[in-house]
């Protein structure tokens, strides 16, 4: 007869405890060591990325999946948890945006034919890698195939995208128009409450509220969000630190894209040329994939497996994966930089790219199952 012991219900194995502390000590001393480098902001900014990636992985909140639903169940519970993150980062962003005297900045942006088609491809693709800006480093990070495989096409997506900006911004924008001050919040969060409303009006019986996990996740969102636009001198983004990454490979390869409108201004060319650990956009992208890493490997390791999908399927991915960085570029940000950030700090092209995006998405979702992307493993 065996006299071994078994872990009581709830503990952790030994071995499994010691890989948990191991990893999170690892996270903060590469935080440490990036502070004690570059500067102790870029490694607050580093743990702000973890801290996005945690909870997004951890709390399972994500952009693509809840307009999923919402679409194909009329389950509006996920979009209303990020209304509500928004609303919570507008009530204090935009005030202190008034108030900072060019110190802070919005991510705000112009409407234009092309910011508008752009986020309606966007919203399309992100339904077919099922996958966002963030959701796309977050599934990478924890392990995902086919985010694996769309992350550094969407990088170089983001890269061409801004080499030809100029040229879609010149087929006709509208003047830069933000929601500022006390009256610019007011319309911001009746804007919000309204688009609340319709989606409840929407929804199927039984689903109108939003799941315990995601309130509090919305709200630690909403608290690294603001911590991330004081420390940062700017709202969260996503998709120039992607773009910033092929931008360097590209360089690296012997490429001259100094002749570029967009990475050929000074302050381009000398990210471009710095580390990347010197750029806010890409320590918070690094942050999300190992955040979403930690949180994988803490629960159960990154052994998800090759999904059994056809050929076509794996060739929509790297195609989707490009439209997706290509896309945002010219719709000036993803579901973070013009959804989130957009509408957070008043720009009026978040609610555009809002609109557009979420047509889009019922597209992508139809495409799906054409392209083999369903029912994977």
């Amino acid at each position: 007869m065996s006299t071994a012991t078994t872990p009581e219900a709830g503990t952790a194995p030994a071995s499994s405890l010691l890989t948990r502390t191991g990893l999170v000590a690892g996270a903060l001393v590469l935080a440490l060591i990036v502070a004690a480098f570059v500067g102790a902001r870029y490694g607050l900014l580093l743990l702000i990325g973890l801290g996005f990636g945690i909870v997004l992985e951890g709390f399972r909140f994500g952009f693509a999946g809840p307009w999923r639903q919402m679409i194909t169940k009329r389950d509006p519970g996920g979009t209303l948890a990020q209304l509500l993150s928004i609303a919570l980062v507008a009530i204090v962003a935009i005030p202190l945006l008034a108030d900072a005297g060019g110190t802070l900045v919005g991510a705000r942006a112009p409407v234009g034919f092309a910011m508008v088609g752009g986020a309606f491809v966007f919203g399309a693709c992100m339904q077919i890698v099922m996958g966002c800006g963030s959701g796309t480093l977050v599934n990478a990070g924890s392990g995902n195939p086919v985010s694996l495989l769309a992350l550094p096409f969407f990088a170089i997506g983001s890269f061409a995208g801004a080499y030809h900006l100029l040229w879609w911004t010149e087929l006709g924008t509208l003047p830069l128009i933000a929601f500022d001050g006390t009256s610019g919040l007011m319309v911001t969060l009746a804007l919000l409450a309204a688009s609340a409303g319709l989606l409840l009006f929407l929804a199927a019986p039984g689903t109108r509220r939003i799941p315990r996990r995601l309130w509090i996740a919305a709200a630690l969102l909403a608290g690294l969000a603001l911590f991330n636009l004081v420390v940062a001198g700017q709202p969260w983004g996503v998709v120039y630190g992607l773009g910033l990454w092929a931008a360097k490979g590209a360089t690296a390869l012997g490429a001259d894209i100094s002749a570029s409108s967009f990475w050929g201004t000074p302050g381009n060319m000398e990210r471009v040329s710095q580390s990347l650990l010197t750029d806010v956009t890409s320590l918070t992208n690094l942050g999300i994939i190992g955040g979403a890493f930690l949180v994988a490997v803490w629960r159960s390791g990154l052994g998800q497996g090759l999904p059994d999908l056809p050929k076509r399927a794996w060739v929509a991915t790297v195609i989707a994966g490009f439209l997706l960085g290509y896309s945002s570029r010219i719709a000036f940000g993803c579901n973070v930089g013009a959804f989130f950030s957009g509408i957070s700090t008043g720009s009026l092209h978040g609610w555009a790219w809002f609109v557009a995006a979420f047509g889009g998405a019922f597209v992508g979702v139809k495409l799906r199952p054409v392209l083999g992307l369903e029912g994977r493993r």
